[in-house]
């Protein structure tokens, strides 16, 4: 059980690995070009962990915390005891 659990982390890994390597510009990768880390990642059983700690460039700051896409409510009365028109009419 323990065999299987390492080979499928081991696979998972890679399918990451891979899927960053495609992700990530060409301008932010490190030492080598693309393709050959693409073949260090199939080559090498160590090839998602070097693609990981030494082939993309970390980012410099934390991102920033989203704000929930920019919609604000419609401004005027909430309720109709807030809306002076209503008010009058009664």
């Amino acid at each position: 059980m323990a065999k299987a659990l390492v080979i499928v982390l081991g696979i998972a890994l890679f399918v990451y690995a891979v899927f960053d390597l495609i992700a990530t510009p060409a301008a932010r990768v490190r030492i080598l070009p693309k393709p050959l880390w693409f073949i260090i990642l199939l080559l090498a059983p160590i090839g998602p962990l070097l693609w990981l700690m030494f082939g993309r460039v970390k980012p410099s700051a934390p991102p920033a915390p989203r704000t929930g896409g920019g919609w604000t409510p419609p401004p005027g009365p909430l309720g109709p005891d807030d809306d002076p028109d209503y008010m009058r009419g009664l």
